[in-house]
């Protein structure tokens, strides 16, 4: 039967999603029946559920690293060199947010709080994966719709109900926006198969109207500019950032954009006719776009982030400032032959900053996460004072991924703010020339403030006494990013090989 050897040879691509989906179900189906009525369960049963986590993430990279790539798609999947270096982001970014998790959950909810977070996961790998608009969309609500749970399940105080409902009221509408924006594109083209819809793109056939295909466009990316936090869809994220966990925060800092940049990867090429992404360039109307957006993204979210009183909003403007940089990298995307894997390129720039804007976000909501306590976060800047004096590893490991969030050496970050702002200069256009003096002239402004925090680690006196909670999870993850960033400045050629062959036809 072809449809069952179809189906058969599909499943045994998403062999690593299927084994978080699975974990998903067990946790879901097995929880429960763990907690009383009351809300009483034994204790250390978090621990039980994190190690299983945990187990599923490894026994999910182990098919990660065995899975074939394919060259053409098997039903709605294609496991290409793309797929497989965002599942691979997708799976250390959950590596080090379980860590973080593990600290931050409590017994009675640690089955649900785990099982979110991988079905997230599993949602970022399937965007990358799909060959259909239907299947982007369904992972793009794989994502959106256990964050809605992890965000409420990591605080009970009216902070964390407000940001919940902030966050659930507009993730609706920005998911509205996608598929209607979608519903555009097949309306346009009359399928919803990817490669079906580059070559109508690419042939202009009659009835394949342009002007209505921008459109579809400009409210797909509305819509993904929610979960980019790129202004002016970013409102949300102070507010949020704030009143959520830390471990939320770190995973809406990061996950978020992934799997936003994998959806736009994906559509804008065939949007443009290109077959595949190393093979597409902005068009005239996208780069302005793009550009436009990343300008007024990074300038306003370093601007504001300066005047911040609040740690956890101060991440979160910068989290917004980097979506600005990460921009960047489609605005001057090039066509890409992939015959040099160090030739430079707006795509390759971007899927090499990515990861290393994970690890240095995620290592600063790890700190935070290790140094406050369950009744007592770290929120304003005041309670970083004298944090070198009180927990000395925990201010140099921040130090450090603060370090790589400024774009500083010895860090990541460096190379990653580098790559992308020779990969605008080298565009040779005014428009691009333009968008990399902004990107530098933002990252010296973004190092006040970053450079701030570590005055205030090192230089000042402690204000805020805590009683100190062991939390060695968040540390070891705070470590591991700290000690990873590092480890990338000294040798970060193997992650540019990689994201050269997510965008190019270089094999890693």
């Amino acid at each position: 039967m072809p449809a069952f050897n179809e189906l058969n040879q599909a499943a045994g691509l998403i062999i690593p999603e299927i084994i978080l989906i699975a974990t998903v179900c067990i946790m879901f189906l097995t929880g429960p029946f763990l907690v009383s009525e009351n809300g009483s369960s034994p204790v250390g049963l978090k621990h039980r559920w994190g190690a299983l986590a945990l187990l599923a993430l490894l026994c999910s990279a182990f098919a990660w690293l065995k899975a074939p790539m394919t060259d053409g798609s098997v039903g709605p999947f294609e496991a290409d060199a793309f797929a497989w270096y965002v599942r691979g982001i997708s799976l250390g970014a959950g590596f080090l947010l379980t860590l973080i998790l593990w600290d931050q959950t409590d017994d009675a909810h640690a089955a649900e709080n785990f099982a979110c977070l991988l079905a997230t996961l599993a949602g970022t790998s399937f965007v990358a994966l799909a060959n259909d608009l239907i299947g982007i969309f369904l992972g793009l609500e794989l994502v959106s719709i256990p964050t809605y749970i992890l965000l409420y399940l990591g605080r009970a105080d009216w902070m964390s109900r407000e940001a919940t409902i902030k966050y659930f009221l507009l993730s609706i509408f920005s998911s509205a926006m996608v598929l209607f924006g979608l519903a555009w594109i097949y309306g346009v083209a009359g399928t919803t198969n990817l490669a079906s819809i580059a070559e109508r793109s690419h042939r202009a056939i009659p009835g394949f109207e342009h002007g209505m295909l921008i459109v579809a466009q400009v409210i797909m990316i509305a819509g993904i500019s929610f979960r980019l936090t790129a202004v002016p869809f970013h409102f949300y994220a102070p507010d949020v950032f704030q009143g959520v966990a830390p471990s939320a925060s770190a995973m809406l800092s990061f996950l978020p954009k992934v799997v936003g940049f994998a959806a736009l990867l994906q559509i804008l090429p065939l949007c443009a006719g290109a077959e595949g992404i190393a093979a597409w360039a902005p068009t005239k109307n996208q780069a302005w776009l793009f550009t436009t957006m990343a300008l007024v993204t990074m300038t306003f979210g370093n601007v504001m982030a300066v005047r911040q009183t609040s740690v956890l909003r101060m991440l979160a403007w910068s989290s917004i400032s980097h979506a600005g940089y990460m921009l960047v990298g489609l605005a001057v995307a090039t066509e890409y032959g992939g015959q040099n894997p160090n030739e430079a390129s707006g795509q390759a720039a971007l899927m090499f900053y990515l990861p290393i804007y994970g690890i240095v976000s995620i290592g600063a909501f790890a700190v935070l996460a290790a140094a406050g306590t369950r009744t007592r976060p770290l929120r304003s800047l005041e309670d970083l004072h004298g944090l070198s004096q009180t927990r000395p590893a925990l201010a140099l490991t921040m130090a450090v991924c603060v370090f790589g969030l400024s774009g500083l050496p010895p860090t990541g970050g460096f190379l990653g703010k580098l790559n992308l702002f020779v990969a605008a200069w080298v565009v040779n256009s005014q428009l691009s020339r333009t968008l990399a003096v902004a990107l530098a002239a933002n990252a010296v402004v973004a190092a006040a403030y970053y450079l701030r925090l570590i005055g205030l680690m090192y230089f000042e006196a402690p204000k805020t006494i805590l009683e100190p909670e062991p939390r060695p999870a968040s540390a070891v993850a705070g470590g591991i990013c700290a000690v990873s960033t590092l480890l990338l400045f000294a040798s970060p050629q193997w992650l540019w090989n990689a994201a050269a062959a997510a965008v190019s036809l270089v094999t890693a």
